[in-house]
């Protein structure tokens, strides 16, 4: 029988590399994290004796450590009741992290996208004051739509992929949105607030938007929101084609493309499957 030397407490059997990451922690930096991470652990919300006891910290420090984290919105008191919970800042770091994942995890879809239908397809998320691109892939057809451009997009209210987006956003976010205004591009942009507003909630409704050449004359865009586990919007991929092919079977096709690849993606970030008739083509365009 072979014995074995178990360490004792103290951190004499530690390795070099663990005693010098614990020389340059910051205890309070790591009791916060700790206190978000047990918050979390809870089931989102808890009470301040259960958080010192599960962390291992005195009433006290739990306490500080939870009014700095409250300042700073990390952590928020539940109104009416001895909770804390996890703070909007959270929500706000983790769609950041979300969007830096999101044109990788949303390649595939988009080139399935772009290989089934042939047309231009676009991926766009919000970052900041703006409904930004961020990958594109070009039409596989002789004759395309040359708009696969990365970068801010000018319209939101007149382009499918911006409209995808701003369906799912509070109305005072809508307004920060188009705070420049909503220039006519063409016969069919719309320009009144309250139009756009009802036209959204079309959207809401179908799960997809059009834009029918109101962005750029002769070009028929579809596109439909990209959504996580909390049914907040990721960013959106619209696909884009010459009216010239936009019969009711091609749109038809595009659209269920578009709309197989962002429920597939919006299922990888949490989404729950949402059972959606799909509306007929006539009657989207009704709407």
């Amino acid at each position: 029988m072979v014995a074995k030397i178990i360490p004792g407490p103290g951190g004499a059997g530690r390795s070099k590399s663990t005693r010098t990451a614990d020389r340059h922690s910051i205890q309070s930096v790591d009791r916060a994290l700790l206190l978000l991470e047990t918050i979390a652990e809870m089931g989102g919300e808890a009470t301040l004796t259960e958080l010192a006891a599960r962390a291992g910290l005195n009433i006290s420090t739990c306490h500080h450590l939870l009014a700095t984290l409250i300042k700073r919105n990390f952590a928020t008191k539940v109104p009416g009741r001895r909770l804390y919970a996890l703070g909007g800042r959270i929500m706000h770091l983790g769609h950041a992290c979300l969007q830096v994942d999101l044109p990788r995890r949303a390649q595939p879809y988009l080139e399935r996208i772009n290989r089934e239908t042939g047309e231009t397809v676009h991926l766009a998320a919000l970052q900041g004051e703006a409904i930004v691109v961020l990958a594109c892939r070009e039409a596989r057809h002789a004759v395309r739509v040359e708009t696969a451009k990365l970068g801010k997009i000018p319209a939101p209210h007149a382009q499918s992929i911006g409209k995808s987006i701003l369906a799912w956003l509070p109305e005072a976010e809508i307004h920060r949105l188009i705070a420049d205004g909503m220039k006519r591009y063409t016969p069919e942009t719309v320009t009144d607030f309250p139009a756009l507003i009802e036209s959204l909630r079309h959207i809401r409704r179908s799960g997809f938007a059009f834009d029918r050449e109101e962005y750029l004359p002769g070009v028929y865009c579809i596109g439909a929101a990209i959504r996580d586990q909390n049914g907040t919007v990721v960013g959106a991929i619209s696909a884009s084609m010459p009216t010239m092919r936009a019969n009711d079977e091609h749109v038809a096709k595009v659209r269920d493309e578009v709309l197989a690849g962002t429920r597939a993606l919006s299922a990888e970030f949490g989404a729950q499957p949402a059972v959606q008739q799909q509306p007929a083509v006539a009657e989207a365009a009704a709407s």
